[in-house]
């Protein structure tokens, strides 16, 4: 819960505790931007401020990792993202001839967008039968120039309005934030829930992790291949987007002979980490 929440203008601050150390943790809402680029801001808000640019975590005993928030919102949505999935999934050759209508929510996880302006969530879905199926999403609020192929529908959000909802596989800057995670210091966001004015953390449904490193510059994307994995090859790196999920097979090493490095997943009903993702630098 937050410690205080001051009121300037159309930005609303809030620090909460709990940030490494009992540091406190600073997020800005009604302005968008990572922590580094809010610092500034953050800094000229407060009267006396004591506030980090990060609280780096350690990962597995590698290098640290930036910290990242996802603010959602308690709204309808109209159609819901699985009445969307449903009408979209009998159409891809990699989900087969499954009975999209017994579509079930397994978990999920996010990415921040670094500018505030677009939500990135990777959704697992089950089928009838029982697989699990990992579909990246984007939403944004006016549509994606060029994309009209990866469009998933349009839904209305009780609080942001409408939105374009796309397989993140075609939204360029999916492929910028995955290739961030796999290789560099982008990590799974916390996400929070505006309620009544109040932030409530929300408790993370699975949890993603990667090796991370010192990060590679995904540039612009080249070309999309659908299928299974799903082939994004951008000017730097290919990464290969899991959708049939390998529940039974277990993870593979985060970096193989050949240099790729994954992306994996564990939730409640999988404790063993299934690979979500691979990026390969070309």
């Amino acid at each position: 819960m937050p410690e205080r929440v001051e009121l300037h203008g159309p930005a609303r601050l809030s620090c909460l505790h709990g940030g490494a150390g009992g540091e406190p943790v600073v997020l800005l809402h009604g302005l968008a931007g990572s922590a580094a680029e809010l610092l500034p801001t953050a800094s000229a808000l407060l009267p006396r401020p004591r506030l980090r640019e990060h609280s780096p975590i350690e990962a597995g005993g590698g290098a640290p990792r930036m910290h990242h928030m996802a603010l959602l919102h308690r709204a309808e949505l109209t159609p819901s993202k699985l009445e969307l999935l449903a009408g979209w999934l009998p159409a891809q050759g990699w989900h087969g001839d499954r009975d999209a209508g017994a579509l079930a929510r397994v978990a999920a996880y996010r990415f921040d967008d670094p500018a505030g302006e677009v939500g990135i969530e990777a959704m697992l879905v089950s089928a009838g039968d029982g697989a699990v199926f990992q579909v990246p999403l984007t939403y944004r609020g006016a549509p994606l120039a060029a994309a009209e192929a990866w469009l998933i529908g349009t839904t209305d959000h009780s609080v942001l309005g409408k939105r374009w909802v796309y397989d993140a596989c075609g939204d360029s800057l999916y492929a910028t934030v995955l290739a961030s995670a796999i290789l560099g210091d982008t990590r799974q966001a916390v996400e929070y829930l505006e309620v009544d004015g109040q932030l409530q953390q929300r408790a993370a449904s699975m949890t993603v992790t990667a090796p991370g490193g010192p990060g590679l510059a995904a540039g612009a994307v080249r070309r999309v291949v659908d299928g299974d994995p799903t082939l994004i090859e951008t000017d730097t790196v290919t990464l290969a987007v899991v959708r049939a999920l390998d529940l039974a097979g277990g993870a593979a090493a985060p970096a193989g002979p050949s240099g790729r490095a994954s992306l994996t997943g564990t939730w409640a009903d999988q404790p063993t980490p299934v690979p979500l993702a691979y990026a390969s630098p070309r």
